[in-house]
C-alpha cells in the first residue's frame, strides 16, 4: 500500500470511528464498539465505554440496557470491555458488574431444557446471534464447557447440516425453525463469534484448549460455506442463498473480521489473508463522506438497507484485524 493511499485509509478510518461514536447504540452495539476500541489500541475510550455500559445495569445483572425488558443476551457483548476496564483499573464495581453478567449469561438468562440460551425474554425463541452474545464471553470467562454448551445447542437447533449455514431463529415449542432463512448477518455473527472466542484463548496462553480448536474448524468452514454465495461485486444477499433479497455489506465485514483474525494468530492459512483484505476493501468502498457505512442490513430492525452502529464497529474490528496481519 502506498503512503498516500494508507493516508486515505486512515483517514477513512477515523471517519468509520467518528461515526460510530456518534450513533446511538443498544448494548451488543455498545459491546462490539468497545471490542473495537480495545483492538485499536484506543484504551481511554474503551473505559468509557465499559463504565457507560456499567452505569446502565439491571439488578438482574446485564449491562448496557438500553432497550427495555426484551432481549436477554445482547447484553453479553459488552463483558469484554467492562472485564478489560476492570482489570485494568482494579476498580471492584466494575468487576462485580462483569461478574454479575457472567452470572446472568451462564445461569439466571431464561433457556431451554439442555441449557441453551434463549434470546429474548418472554419468548421461548432461539437466535443465531446469540452466539457471538455468549460464546466470546463465556470463554474469556474461563468456561469453555458452558461455551461449547451453548455452541452446540445452537448449531443443534439451527446449523443446517446440507450447507453448512445457519438458519435464523428456532421456535422451541413447536420444535421447528421460525425463520429458516440463512441470514448472511446471522453467519457473520458466528463466525465472528467463534473468531472472537479462539482470539481470546491465544491472549489467555490457552491455545491448546479443546473448544480452541473446535473454534478453528468451524470459522474455515462457515467462511468458505458463505464465501460461496459470494456476490461478484463482492458483496452478499442478505438471505445468503437468496438472490431475491437485498444486497448488503454486512456480512462481508463480519466474515473479513473473522478471517483476517485466523490468519493474524496463525490459525487461518495465509491465503485468507488475501479473502478478508478483498471483503473489507468492498467494504471500504462503501463509506460515505460523513463515515457511514452505507448499504448494510440496516437498523433499526434489520431488515433492509441501511446503516448501523454494529455494521460501524465491525468495519473497524477488520481494520484492526488487518493491522494484525501487516504486523505478523
Amino acid at each position: 500500500m502506498s503512503t498516500t493511499t494508507g493516508a486515505a485509509a486512515a483517514r477513512a478510518e477515523q471517519r468509520v470511528l467518528g461515526a460510530l461514536l456518534a450513533m446511538q447504540r443498544k448494548s451488543w452495539e455498545q459491546g462490539v464498539t468497545g471490542q473495537a476500541l480495545l483492538d485499536l489500541g484506543l484504551h481511554d475510550l474503551a473505559e468509557v465505554v465499559a463504565r457507560d455500559a456499567v452505569l446502565l445495569g439491571t439488578a438482574e445483572g446485564r449491562l448496557a440496557e438500553v432497550e427495555g425488558p426484551t432481549s436477554a443476551v445482547n447484553t453479553g457483548a459488552v463483558g469484554e470491555v467492562v472485564r478489560w476496564a476492570a482489570d485494568r483499573t482494579g476498580d471492584p464495581e466494575l468487576h462485580r458488574a462483569v461478574d454479575g453478567l457472567v452470572r446472568w449469561i451462564a445461569q439466571d438468562a431464561p433457556r431451554a431444557d439442555d441449557g441453551t440460551v434463549f434470546h429474548l425474554l418472554g419468548e421461548r425463541t432461539v437466535w443465531v446471534d446469540t452466539v457471538y452474545m455468549t460464546v466470546p464471553l463465556l470463554v474469556l470467562a474461563g468456561r469453555t464447557d458452558e461455551a461449547a454448551r451453548q455452541l452446540d445447542g445452537h448449531a443443534r437447533r439451527l446449523r443446517d447440516e446440507a450447507t453448512g449455514l445457519y438458519a435464523h431463529i428456532w421456535d422451541e415449542d413447536a420444535g421447528a425453525p421460525a425463520r429458516a432463512a440463512h441470514w448472511g448477518t446471522g453467519n457473520g455473527w458466528v463466525a465472528a463469534a467463534l473468531a472472537r472466542a479462539r482470539h481470546l484463548l491465544s491472549d489467555a496462553g490457552a491455545d491448546g484448549d479443546p473448544f480452541g480448536r473446535r473454534a478453528e474448524e468451524q470459522v474455515r468452514e462457515l467462511v468458505d460455506a458463505c464465501l460461496a454465495h459470494r456476490r461478484p461485486d463482492g458483496l452478499f444477499h442478505d438471505v445468503l442463498d437468496d438472490p431475491g433479497t437485498f444486497v448488503e455489506a454486512s456480512t462481508a465485514q463480519m466474515l473479513a473480521y473473522a478471517a483476517l483474525t485466523g490468519v493474524a494468530d496463525g490459525w487461518l492459512p495465509p491465503r485468507y489473508a488475501d479473502v478478508g483484505h478483498d471483503l473489507l476493501a468492498t467494504a471500504r468502498a462503501r463509506v460515505d463522506r460523513l463515515g457511514v457505512v452505507e448499504g448494510v442490513c440496516g437498523a433499526p430492525r434489520f431488515d433492509r438497507p441501511g446503516r448501523s452502529a454494529e455494521a460501524q464497529a465491525f468495519h473497524l474490528l477488520a481494520v484492526a484485524a488487518a493491522r494484525r496481519v501487516a504486523a505478523a
